[in-house]
């Protein structure tokens, strides 16, 4: 876990990416952030009608361990241990960079061809192109507000 602390590493997952999935199933990763992710991709539901693509280890040791840790017994817990866990697929980069993804992930998230690959610090986003512009919209109205809101918070 460590390697994620340095702010501005290799780890750093940053930037955003048109990329488009070929008649196989298989979204090229861009190459910066293949290194990140040589060890094994999982990718799983997102949240906001996107998908999430974590490397294997971070997977494991991050997300997966704070998902795990829900309380079975609260309706939310399962509800959202269902949404990523069952939604889970393992991934390895091929000599092209190419990760292969499941029909239901793809149907999930509205992906065809055309996509947006966005690295969000820890994990990619992949998102269907259109959607991924008016999600940026949104935020980018919204962002400022948002930033007063959870900078109160914490005074």
């Amino acid at each position: 876990g460590a390697k994620w602390e340095n702010t501005d590493g290799p780890g750093m997952l940053l930037g955003e990416y048109e990329h488009t999935i070929d008649d196989k199933n298989r979204l090229t990763l861009p190459a910066r952030f293949r290194d990140t992710m040589s060890g094994g991709v999982v990718v799983t539901r997102g949240m906001d009608g996107c998908l999430y693509a974590y490397p294997r280890a971070d997977w494991q040791e991050r997300f997966q361990s704070r998902v795990a840790g829900l309380d079975p017994l609260s309706s939310e817990g399962r509800k959202l241990q269902r949404h990523f866990f069952s939604g889970a697929a393992e991934a390895e980069l091929d000599k092209q960079g190419r990760i292969m993804i499941p029909g239901a992930l793809l149907r999930y998230a509205g992906l065809e061809r055309e996509v947006v690959v966005a690295g969000i610090h820890d994990h990619l986003e992949i998102w269907d192109r259109e959607s991924w512009r008016r999600e940026l919209n949104e935020v980018e109205g919204s962002a400022e507000h948002v930033a007063e809101r959870l900078a109160a918070k914490r005074d």
